[in-house]
C-alpha cells in the first residue's frame, strides 16, 4: 500500500511540474495601454482657444506614429507544414569456417564431429512517418504604440478579450512593424508584423473541458517511458 502511494505521489509531482503553466488573466499590466504623458500648458490669458500643442498639419495623415497612438492589425495568418519521411535499410553477414586438416591429412574431429563453423545473420528495417498540419487565423486587433525606436520603427502590443456564455477567449499580440507598412486606414497586416507573437486561446468551462487530465498527460509526454 505504502508503495502505491509512493509512486502516485512521484507521478503528481512530475506531471505538475510538467504542466506548471500561468493562466492568462484579464488587464494583464504587460498588456496595459499606454497613455501620452500630457505636456505642461502655459496658460495666457489671450481669451483665444487656439492651443499650439493640438495643432495638426494641414497635410499630415491619420496613421499611428507616436507613443499611445492606435493601430489596426489585420490578422491573416495561414501556415501549412507536411512532411514525409520513408527509411529503409537492410544487412546481412555471413560468415564460415571451413573444416580443420589435422597433420595425417584427415579433418580434425572432437567426438567424431568434425570441427567447422557457420554463421548467416540478417537485419532488416523499415519505418516511414508522415506529419500535415495546418492553422488558420483571420480577424483584426487594435494595439498600441509602446515605444519607437530610433530607426522609426514602432514597437506595438495589444490584446482583446471576449465573454462568451461560461468562457473567455482572448487574443494578444505584440511586435515591431515599419510606418512604410502602414496603409491609409492606419491598418497593418499582421504579416508584416516582425517578430510577432500572436496569441488566441480560452479561459474556462469550455477551454478546460478540451484538456486531458493530469494522469493521461503523464502517459502523453516524454516522462513515460514507453
Amino acid at each position: 500500500m505504502m508503495k502505491n502511494i509512493t509512486i502516485l505521489a512521484i507521478i503528481a509531482v512530475l506531471t505538475g511540474c510538467m504542466s506548471t503553466q500561468e493562466k492568462p488573466i484579464a488587464d494583464d499590466p504587460y498588456y496595459a495601454p499606454i497613455y501620452p504623458e500630457q505636456a505642461p500648458v502655459n496658460i495666457v490669458k489671450t481669451g483665444s482657444l487656439f492651443n499650439v500643442n493640438k495643432i495638426e498639419n494641414l497635410y499630415a495623415d491619420v496613421k499611428a506614429r507616436r507613443v499611445g497612438d492606435i493601430i489596426e492589425v489585420v490578422l491573416s495568418e495561414n501556415t501549412t507544414a507536411q512532411k514525409q519521411a520513408n527509411t529503409d535499410t537492410s544487412k546481412e553477414n555471413t560468415s564460415t569456417l571451413s573444416p580443420i586438416t589435422g597433420f595425417n591429412g584427415r579433418n580434425a574431429t572432437i567426438g567424431g564431429n568434425s570441427l567447422e563453423f557457420g554463421f548467416d545473420q540478417t537485419n532488416e528495417f523499415e519505418g516511414s512517418s508522415n506529419t500535415d498540419q495546418s492553422n488558420s487565423l483571420t480577424g483584426s486587433i487594435s494595439v498600441n504604440v509602446v515605444q519607437v525606436l530610433n530607426n522609426g520603427n514602432l514597437i506595438v502590443r495589444g490584446e482583446k478579450w471576449m465573454t462568451i456564455n461560461n468562457g473567455d477567449e482572448f487574443i494578444r499580440i505584440n511586435g515591431i512593424i515599419r510606418p512604410q507598412d502602414i496603409n491609409a486606414d492606419n491598418q497593418v497586416n499582421s504579416i508584416k508584423v516582425a517578430n510577432a507573437r500572436i496569441q488566441y486561446s480560452g479561459t474556462g468551462s469550455f477551454a478546460d473541458t478540451q484538456k486531458s487530465g493530469w494522469l493521461a498527460r503523464f502517459f502523453n509526454s516524454s516522462w513515460w517511458p514507453l
